[in-house]
């Protein structure tokens, strides 16, 4: 935890040094936090991964699934281009995902994890696009059943970053709050990429209430036995306690901090909320002091730079 605490406030000094100038646009992919299993709980704290810089896609090394990721040229327009994962498989960003993937696939081998929640200490570090792109990573293995639920129900978004509208049909409220309802009603299908998508449904005035509905266990239990994983974009930890109540429902979080942005002192304010069991890991987004991708072999021995900080939850 140090080492990420120092990496903090390096970038806290690399901000105050720009100060005066036009910062640059971070990139958009973040390098995954390397969760462990759960014997390593009660002894470390998770993990960090910086971002690497964004290079050229390699168009020689390509794998099965990108071999038809042509069928993502024809994806609508107003399909968020963060979502690399989706829109541009074969990147070095989408490569990122993979990484963070890889972490979740091994943990559901290891600890049987199946039900991971996105989140993030404060508003704009990213957490839904880290969301989307690490459901859409899982989705591009041959024969995979995913699952991705905007319950950040207070300020919904994942429906516009796919382009199928927020409001459009019923979702998770009202899949809550209407107990002739299941899953199957609520669900929208992207099969150009492999995803099965809930938004938020109908707007609540009381947010925090419905989620608090007896209802939500029994609509995660089933989801778990349809999917081999779910996904949940959760509301910020620190700024609404909405969040916090799928402790119960989800195997673990993904935190996701944001590179010159979140405060340690919010940091630390969201591992004291929650269990520390429930930490897989942290997303250091939007880093732009990695080593470029130049060749396999640096790209190789910048993956090792870390491995100070793979110490997972």
């Amino acid at each position: 935890m140090s080492t990420f605490f120092r990496a903090l406030e390096r970038a806290e000094q690399e901000r105050a040094l720009r100060r005066g100038t036009t910062p640059s646009e971070p990139p958009n992919a973040p390098s995954p936090a390397t969760p462990t299993s759960d014997s390593a709980a009660a002894q470390t704290r998770p993990s960090v991964f910086r971002s690497a810089r964004p290079v050229a896609t390699n168009p020689i090394q390509r794998t099965e699934f990108e071999e038809h990721a042509e069928q993502f040229d024809e994806r609508p327009a107003e399909l968020d281009d963060h979502l690399v994962s989706l829109v541009a498989p074969s990147s070095f960003e989408a490569e990122q995902y993979r990484e963070l993937r890889h972490a979740i696939e091994q943990l559901q081998r290891s600890a049987k994890l199946s039900v991971v929640a996105v989140s993030s200490p404060l508003v704009a570090d990213g957490k839904t696009t880290t969301a989307i792109n690490l459901a859409g990573a899982l989705a591009q293995a041959p024969n995979a059943r995913i699952l991705l639920i905007d319950a950040d129900l207070r300020a919904p978004s994942l429906g516009a970053h796919l382009g199928i509208g927020e409001h459009a049909g019923p979702g998770l409220v009202d899949l809550i709050l209407d107990a002739n309802l299941t899953l199957e009603a609520v669900t929208q299908d992207q099969p150009q990429f492999n995803l099965s998508v809930i938004t938020a449904g109908r707007r609540s005035s009381s947010p925090y209430e419905v989620l608090k509905s007896p209802r939500v266990g029994e609509l995660f239990a089933a989801a778990r036995r349809q999917y081999d994983f779910v996904i949940v974009d959760t509301t910020p930890l620190v700024t609404v306690p909405d969040g916090r109540i799928f402790g119960e429902f989800v195997d673990g979080f993904l935190i996701v901090v944001g590179a010159h942005r979140t405060p340690r002192k919010l940091l630390e304010e969201a591992f004291n909320l929650m269990e520390p069991s429930k930490i897989l890991g942290l997303v250091f987004n939007g880093d732009d002091r990695h080593l470029s991708r130049d060749s396999y072999g640096s790209y190789g021995s910048s993956r090792k730079r870390p491995r100070s900080d793979t110490r997972g939850r």
